[in-house]
């Protein structure tokens, strides 16, 4: 599809370096031994154009009856999660969580992070006392709601449990205190309720969350807010930081605020779903993308769709081409309201609407089952132009869930977003193909 000089250096340099593997191949694939015998051997060898930073719920993957003698029961678990790289994946009884302890925890999207640490709050839950006992922040609205319906689900026999969202928009009287058992909200506005409006005694957690703990910790606004929340609790409650990547320098942070953690990482190369077919187009500009699109929606069948824009505009321009083309779209970014926001999602995942085109505002944990194939319509950068690599995890991590099958194509339309392309292949150390949308039998080849 493109043609532009830019392009063909690809071409020639993808084939230089075939060539060159297959030059390989033949000098290894022929050797001989010590003897002289001859042996195979294996071959390997815009302001309104900002991108924006900143979902039914998880299914349960547990379904057992959760109480107050939840730590004391001896039966099994019945695990429905689907993958054995899940950390809940070999759990047999609940002295195998070995509750509470605190935990720095990687885990890649949808292996089921949101319920081990919804088991550890409803472990500790004692229904009598009537007063906010965990806390749990999330870095969005979407994403504590969705932790909310995971909470209700693994709780539907636990009649006595009590939820509050302190979320933006939830208001209440000032001098007001919960009774609510769990609160779950975003961080500044959880650091009101405890700190200036006294809705919450910190000093009676006894279980904290930080889910997404990357953007917590590496997002200025949110890590001091999450820093001074988690200065309010006593000191033996439990700490438990969960997020599908984290670098380094976060490592080493996350480990000073958490006292005496169990802490697992997951190697880089690990970091990548498996379940995930990656593949890059080449394009000369934005219409050869939006044809590409065009495209792959004409040789394969795709349940939903999630496609990511860098930037408000984009997204809106795209949603309305996709719409003339007799698609169902939703459109979501982070100038809409919340109340909005949350009704985009719903009807998303109910089916209204087979393609969502959002911006980074859904990049992280909206969990949607039936999304089958993620579209990077523009590749995802940070605010100086280098690659998102967290994000670009997170976006792809929206489809293959639960160890289904997914789908990931990514668009490529100059030099420096295949520079981008090409650093994202090196920090997770995983090719990614490239896909020619113009021949529809290769298309096909990728679906089966």
């Amino acid at each position: 599809m493109a043609t532009d000089s830019w392009a063909l250096a690809v071409d020639e340099q993808e084939a230089a370096a075939e060539s060159l593997s297959n030059l390989h191949l033949k000098e290894e694939k022929i050797k001989p031994d010590a003897n002289g015998a001859v042996v195979k051997t294996n071959a390997n060898a815009e302001k309104a154009d900002e991108e924006e930073k900143e979902d039914r719920a998880a299914q349960s993957l547990l379904n057992k009856l959760i109480r107050s003698n939840l730590v004391d029961n001896t039966n099994q678990v019945e695990v429905l999660q689907r993958d054995p790289n899940s950390p809940l994946y070999s759990v047999k009884s609940f002295e195998e969580l070995r509750l509470p302890q605190n935990l720095i925890a990687q885990s890649q999207s949808g292996t089921g992070k949101t319920a081990a640490f919804v088991l550890a709050m409803l472990s500790q839950v004692e229904p009598a006392n009537r007063y906010p006992q965990c806390l749990c922040l999330s870095p969005t609205y979407e994403l504590a709601l969705q932790t909310g319906k995971v909470i209700e689900q693994m709780g539907k026999f636990y009649p006595e449990l009590k939820l509050a969202y302190a979320v933006r928009g939830n208001k209440l009287e000032r001098g007001q205190k919960i009774s609510e058992h769990i609160v779950i909200g975003t961080p500044g506005t959880v650091l009101d309720w405890c700190a200036k409006l006294k809705f919450i005694d910190p000093k009676k957690i006894k279980v904290f969350v930080l889910d997404e703990a990357d953007v917590m910790i590496a997002t200025q606004g949110h890590q001091d807010q999450s820093i001074r929340i988690q200065r309010m609790l006593p000191r033996n409650c439990q700490m438990l930081l969960f997020s599908a990547t984290f670098e380094d320098s976060v490592w080493k942070f996350a480990q000073k605020v958490v006292p005496d953690p169990n802490i697992i990482k997951l190697k880089r190369e690990e970091e990548t779903l498996d379940t995930i077919k990656q593949y890059y187009v080449l394009c000369n500009n934005r219409d050869e993308k939006f044809q590409a699109l065009c495209n792959l929606y004409g040789a394969i069948t795709i349940a939903q769709a999630m496609i990511f824009c860098h930037t408000r505009k984009t997204a809106s321009w795209l949603a309305a081409e996709l719409s003339k083309e007799g698609h169902q779209v939703a459109l979501l970014s982070g100038e809409m309201m919340v109340e909005q926001r949350a009704a985009v999602i719903e009807r998303f995942r109910e089916g209204k609407e087979k393609v969502l085109v959002t911006t980074n505002v859904c990049a992280r944990g909206i969990d949607v089952e039936q999304v089958s194939v993620v579209i990077n319509f523009d590749l995802p950068v940070d605010k100086d132009g280098n690659p998102d690599n967290e994000t670009y995890l997170h976006r792809i991590g929206r489809t293959g869930r639960f160890g289904k099958r997914g789908l990931a194509v990514n668009m490529v339309d100059s030099k420096h977003s295949m520079n981008i392309l090409n650093r994202i292949q090196e920090h997770f150390n995983k090719k990614i193909e490239r896909l020619d949308t113009d021949d529809l039998d290769e298309i096909e080849k990728i679906a089966n």
